[in-house]
């Protein structure tokens, strides 16, 4: 059990501190970060859909998949979609004037604390079942991070944030991870077979997050000459991004 605990928290610890990333911006110009940004969407997409189908679901399929399970699942999908939805409602339709920190980036800050809140959660989950399972869950969670947190760094940005303090609040935000590990791992005192709950939430939140976001980012690409040079790249990084999940199983 202690193995539980220090992996859960390296784990999650290393995930916040992706949370930095927008320290790049001051090097990289954003046409540029753009571009190899949608690679690392591809990329997160397919290890999100191949940790759900590959490690998790068939860890819930060995415990006894249950009707239980299909709801848990459901839910995890609605979670997100709630979460999701949260995140949106004051993201539109007002204007941003200099030095004022706009609603929506505020929001931005709630829905991303409660979104690592559950990664932390999920990531303890996974551990639970088995440090390979977990091994393999934190990898897709941080290749889904890298991506996402670059998002949440120019939401604040232009939501009103200095690219310091946008920095420091995405920081804070990700440290809720660590909150969601430690409940999780102290209610699994109390109600040992939690994990049989998180994690089919785990594959519903997965599944939800690379087909509903991930993917439809994929297909905003405007058309040019380079667009089947880039749909290709896209093509192997989702792909790939499913082998580097199938190859984890040999930890197991």
């Amino acid at each position: 059990m202690d193995s539980v605990w220090l992996y859960s928290l390296v784990s999650v610890f290393i995930i916040s501190l992706i949370s930095l990333v927008g320290l790049i911006s001051f090097k990289i110009r954003t046409e540029k970060l753009k571009k190899i940004l949608i690679y690392f969407i591809s990329f997160s997409a397919g290890a999100l859909f191949g940790d759900a189908f590959l490690h998790l679901l068939p860890e819930t399929i060995n415990e006894g998949f249950t009707i239980s399970s299909s709801i848990a699942i459901l839910a995890g999908i609605v979670l997100f979609f709630i979460l999701e939805k949260v995140m949106c409602w004051q993201h539109c339709h007002m204007p941003i004037t200099k030095g004022h920190v706009h609603r929506f980036a505020i929001m931005n800050l709630v829905g991303d604390s409660l979104h690592n809140f559950i990664d932390g959660l999920i990531i303890a989950a996974s551990y639970l079942v088995s440090i390979p399972v977990g091994i393999a869950t934190s990898i897709a969670v941080i290749l889904h991070e890298i991506p996402q947190e670059i998002g949440d760094f120019g939401v604040l940005v232009y939501g009103g944030f200095s690219k310091a303090r946008a920095i420091l609040m995405n920081f804070f935000t990700a440290l809720t991870a660590i909150l969601g590990v430690i409940i999780a791992l102290v209610l699994n005192n109390y109600i040992p077979s939690i994990h049989r709950f998180l994690v089919p939430l785990a594959i519903g939140g997965f599944i939800y997050v690379a087909g509903s976001d991930l993917i439809p980012e994929l297909h905003k690409e405007e058309c040019d000459t380079r667009i089947v040079k880039n749909s290709l790249l896209q093509i192997f990084f989702f792909i790939l991004g499913m082998i580097i999940m199938a190859l984890l199983l040999l930890l197991e």
